[in-house]
């Protein structure tokens, strides 16, 4: 089975979180809370390990707190992001 590269909360709230490889071969993660918040990150490790990123994404969007708990859950993983977007 391949690696889930989206997100949504469970909680019925309309939060979405997901991973995206761009054009250009890096790994970005995407923010998006269904209303007017939208951020994005990209990745600063030059080969991330996919399965790390899938687990801290599926933690983060099943809390209450998606950003701060994304923020601790990729520190945990010892991942390194860039803000990109907001």
């Amino acid at each position: 089975m391949g690696l889930q590269h989206t997100f949504h909360a469970p909680h019925g709230g309309a939060d979405f979180l997901g991973w995206r490889k761009t054009m250009a071969g890096s790994t970005e993660i995407v923010y998006d809370d269904g209303v007017a918040r939208r951020m994005i990150w990209r990745v600063a490790s030059d080969d991330p390990s996919e399965a790390r990123i899938a687990e801290a994404l599926r933690v983060a969007v099943g809390s209450i707190r998606v950003v701060p708990t994304l923020y601790d859950e990729l520190k945990k993983r010892a991942i390194a992001i860039e803000r990109v977007a907001s």
